[in-house]
């Protein structure tokens, strides 16, 4: 079932490539104004580029998540999803890999550039790399308890923002904070086993609550 959810969410997203572009464009635009509005100066570029490049994950990651559940709970799939004799939960572990498939794992793949951009160097590179392969899972692993409270609103957005961003801090400050030790040459294991935990506990938890969550919602 995991499966079929999977290739059946990436399939609906690729249809609708805008909504894969917008968040990715939206990141790239936010990385591209700081040098320009800052200057081309690479020791302020990288003593700010933690905050940067996480402010942008977290905001793209953001844009993207009301479309989860929304297009299914309008067009009723999801009270048929609701009426499968699988696990719901493994239907909404499939929903939120392949959400993660199509909005994390293209920044992943766009770490070099953003590496050109902000003038970093191998080490920190590498860092933001490792932060974005173990936190973003996790934004969207917690994004979909909250879609999944606010999908039966009209104007769920707002709500949805407000409860959400709080439980994003943690990621956040874990992850810039691995960039920053590795700018310094420091180690970054304390910080990234942190993140690794983060992404352990959401994916184990998550499923659970954004299941229930969503037949309260419905029902």
């Amino acid at each position: 079932m995991f499966i079929k959810v999977l290739r059946r969410e990436l399939k609906i997203a690729f249809r609708k490539s805008a909504e894969i572009i917008n968040p990715l464009w939206f990141f790239i635009i936010v990385i591209t104004l700081f040098p320009l509005g800052l200057g081309p100066e690479p020791q302020l570029l990288a003593r700010i580029a933690p905050g940067i490049v996480w402010v942008a994950a977290l905001l793209a990651s953001l844009l993207s998540l009301e479309r989860l559940f929304r297009d299914d709970f309008l067009d009723g799939t999801l009270e048929q999803l609701l009426l499968l004799p699988s696990p719901l939960a493994l239907t909404v572990l499939g929903k939120v890999c392949a959400h993660w498939v199509v909005t994390g794992l293209p920044l992943l793949i766009l770490s070099p550039v953003i590496a050109l951009l902000l003038s970093l160097d191998f080490n920190t590179w590498k860092a933001v790399a490792l932060t974005i392969l173990l936190g973003t899972p996790t934004l969207s692993f917690i994004g979909a308890i909250g879609v999944a409270l606010t999908v039966g609103l009209r104007k769920g957005g707002v709500l949805l923002s407000l409860l959400v961003l709080p439980l994003y801090i943690p990621v956040l400050i874990f992850a810039t904070g691995a960039i920053d030790a590795a700018s310094m040459g420091m180690p970054l294991g304390g910080y990234l086993a942190i993140l690794g935990a983060m992404l352990a506990g959401s994916a184990t938890l998550a499923p659970f609550a954004t299941a229930a969550a969503l037949r309260v919602s419905v029902h």
